[in-house]
C-alpha cells in the first residue's frame, strides 16, 4: 500500500471532495487535551493535523510515521510553510504494520482516516502493537468513515464507502476491502471512548479515547 501516486493531488482533492469536514475531524478534540508530550502519529497524509497540532503543543515530541514519501514531504513542508518548528518532529518512512515500536513510549496516538485502510486480521495486529506502544495513561485520537444503523444515511453511506473503496484500491493497493470497526480491539486494549463528534450524516465521525 502506498499513497505516492495521488500524494501530488490530494491537497486539491479532499477540500473538492470533502471541504473542512475531514479537518474538522481531525481537530475536533485537541481543546480536550493537555500535557502532552511523546505523540505518535500514523498515516498523517500531507500534514494538515500535524500543523494544527503544532501550534497547539509546540513543545511536544512527535514521531510521524507513513508508508508514502511523497505524503511525508508534503507533511514537512507544510510544517515549514507555516513556520512552525520542527525540531522536535521525526519523520519515518516505514510500514506501520512492520515498524518496530517502543513500549509505553507515547503519551498519545493519532490515527486520523487510517485504521479503515486495513483487513481485520491486519487491524488486530496494529492495534495491539499501537497500544503497547502507548503509555499506561495514553489517549488515542481517530477520525474515520463510517457507516451509520439505518434509514438513508445508512443506504448513502455504504454507496460512498464502496466508492472509495474501488477507488482507493485501484490508486493504492489498498489492503481492505471494507470497513472494519475497530471500537471491540480499542476496548481489548484498555481504552474508553471519552468524546465521539460524528457529521456529514454519520458519514465521518472524529473520536478521543483514553485509558
Amino acid at each position: 500500500m502506498s499513497f505516492d501516486l495521488i500524494a501530488p493531488h490530494y491537497c486539491w482533492m479532499e477540500p473538492l471532495l470533502a471541504g473542512q469536514q475531514l479537518q474538522h475531524a481531525r481537530t475536533a478534540h485537541l481543546r480536550h487535551l493537555s500535557d502532552v508530550h511523546s505523540v505518535l502519529i500514523l498515516g498523517e497524509g500531507p500534514g494538515k493535523f500535524l500543523a494544527a497540532f503544532r501550534q497547539q503543543f509546540p513543545a511536544a515530541q512527535i514521531t510521524c510515521v507513513d508508508s508514502s514519501k511523497r505524503m511525508l514531504a508534503l507533511a514537512q513542508n507544510r510544517v515549514r510553510s507555516l513556520n512552525h518548528s520542527s525540531a522536535n518532529i521525526t519523520f519515518i518512512h516505514a510500514d506501520a504494520l512492520e515498524f518496530p515500536l517502543p513500549s509505553a513510549a507515547f503519551d498519545l496516538v493519532v490515527t486520523h482516516f487510517f485504521l479503515d485502510c486495513f483487513r481485520p486480521e491486519q487491524l488486530q495486529q496494529l492495534i495491539r502493537k499501537i497500544a503497547r506502544a502507548a503509555m499506561p495513561h495514553a489517549s488515542w485520537l481517530l477520525s474515520d468513515f463510517t457507516i451509520p444503523r439505518n434509514g438513508f444515511p445508512r443506504l448513502r453511506a455504504r454507496g460512498i464507502h464502496r466508492l472509495m473503496y474501488t477507488f482507493f484500491r485501484a490508486a493504492t493497493k489498498l489492503p481492505a476491502r471494507a470497513l472494519t470497526p475497530p471500537d471491540p480491539m480499542l476496548r481489548g486494549e484498555g481504552f474508553t471512548l471519552h468524546r465521539r463528534f460524528t457529521t456529514n450524516l454519520g458519514l465521518i465521525h472524529s473520536d478521543l479515547w483514553c485509558r
